[in-house]
């Protein structure tokens, strides 16, 4: 299997959470420590790890920065961390606490400009576009906002500004196990061949794993279906070891 699999681990108050399709009062808390549950990862040889800072996207700052640390500190994944990076200080907060990739949706939406200086002065390799979206428009402020913006509108601005990484939300799919909108992403991976397109919500089973993969996505998030036991790390294991 060529795809990436990346865990995610989502947080509020950094405990691990799942939410259902975005809502905060839809949520279901965890009870593993999160670096516990990186190291875990680590262990089967997962490379990248998706943290979501649920509580800095509400509060349009990152709060979680405590953790990132005692993550990256711990292991040596390659994280990539989203949630509330809306100002320059808060993306070189992030980076400096340890994430080599910083997710940036809001801000792509409401200061362009921004996100445009961020690209060219940070790299491709370390800013993916957060473009996720809800009745075909991208959401943004931690997903209780909708823009008047589709993704492809926005991935065809920055796309010329040098954009290589999208993360892509099908937030009525998120945390619903019903398994991925494979006709949104097929659309957007083949209209954007040089950009790779993250899959994200509604993963359910290997069997979802084993279709992006036949269908040539490069990367996907996978949350609560390790969480729910619906997809194992032994699983897991086996296929990074097969790949």
């Amino acid at each position: 299997m060529k795809i990436e699999i990346i865990p995610a681990i989502d947080m509020i108050g950094g405990q691990c959470v799942r939410l259902t399709q975005g809502d905060y009062t839809q949520r279901t808390t965890y009870g593993a420590d999160p670096v516990e549950i990186a190291k875990s990862y680590e262990a089967i040889g997962i490379r990248r790890l998706h943290v979501v800072d649920l509580d800095g996207a509400k509060a349009a700052a990152p709060q979680n920065l405590d953790t990132l640390r005692k993550i990256a500190t711990a292991t040596k994944l390659d994280i990539q961390y989203g949630g509330g990076i809306k100002s320059g200080e808060a993306l070189e907060a992030v980076l400096a606490a340890g994430a080599n990739r910083a997710i940036c949706g809001s801000v792509a939406i409401t200061a362009p400009e921004r996100f445009e200086e961020w690209l060219a002065a940070y790299g491709a390799e370390h800013i993916i576009l957060g473009a996720d979206t809800r009745a075909g428009k991208v959401a943004i402020n931690g997903w209780l906002e909708s823009s008047e913006t589709d993704v492809q509108t926005i991935v065809r601005r920055f796309a010329t500004r040098g954009l290589r990484q999208v993360i892509c939300t099908d937030i009525s799919r998120d945390g619903m196990l019903t398994g991925p909108n494979f006709e949104l992403y097929a659309t957007l991976q083949g209209e954007f061949p040089n950009i790779d397109m993250t899959v994200s919500g509604g993963i359910s089973s290997m069997d979802d794993l084993v279709r992006l993969d036949g269908m040539g996505l490069r990367s996907v998030i996978v949350g609560k279906a390790i969480y729910e036991g619906r997809i194992t790390l032994k699983e897991l294991e086996k296929c990074l070891q097969n790949g």
